[in-house]
């Protein structure tokens, strides 16, 4: 391979580094998150589009690298996003806790560090996570939940976007 896919894809020891992470910042961040998801659009319409406690479970099953950590983590912020939330409780829980499973699954073979890759990954799992909730309405609560793909894209690009420097921030934590 060349030198810059070896990069992409992580070319290093046999054991991929995990990151030991505060457990003050496991608990605030998350926490954080979810008081922003919960009160700033309401105040600020412009950052309606904004799914932070998405991200915080992205960076978070990235940087442990562990699929059964990436799966308790999106399940504990889904949850607790679905009881602070008007939507039926589990909803965001199952989604969530897919993404975070995939995401730690793809950080164990991609290297994540990257910032282009970081944007990558959140753009695909903000569309996936959107998707599999479309897909949940539509089945579980035979709801006719429209889904507008530009709309998703824009929103993607848009969470890719804010996912870098945000990344970033929680990687000083």
């Amino acid at each position: 391979m060349s030198g810059f896919s070896d990069h992409l894809l992580g070319a290093r020891s046999s054991r991929p580094r995990k990151y030991r992470v505060r457990p003050v910042a496991l608990i605030l961040a998350p926490i954080v998150a979810l008081i922003f998801q919960l009160y700033i659009p309401v105040f600020v319409q412009q950052f309606a589009f904004l799914e932070l406690p998405l991200l915080v479970t992205i960076y978070f099953a990235l940087m442990r690298r562990d699929p059964a950590a990436g799966v308790l983590i999106g399940c504990s912020i889904g949850l607790v996003q679905d009881a602070l939330s008007q939507n039926p409780l589990g909803m965001f829980g199952m989604v969530k806790t897919l993404v975070g499973y995939f995401a730690a699954f793809l950080s164990q073979r991609l290297d994540v560090e990257n910032a282009v890759m970081r944007f990558g990954l959140s753009f695909f799992l903000f569309f996936f996570h959107q998707f599999f909730y479309w897909v949940l309405v539509r089945t579980l609560l035979a709801q006719n939940m429209p889904l507008e793909f530009g709309t998703v894209l824009l929103f993607g690009l848009l969470n890719g976007a804010v996912a870098v420097p945000l990344f970033a921030l929680l990687d000083r934590l």
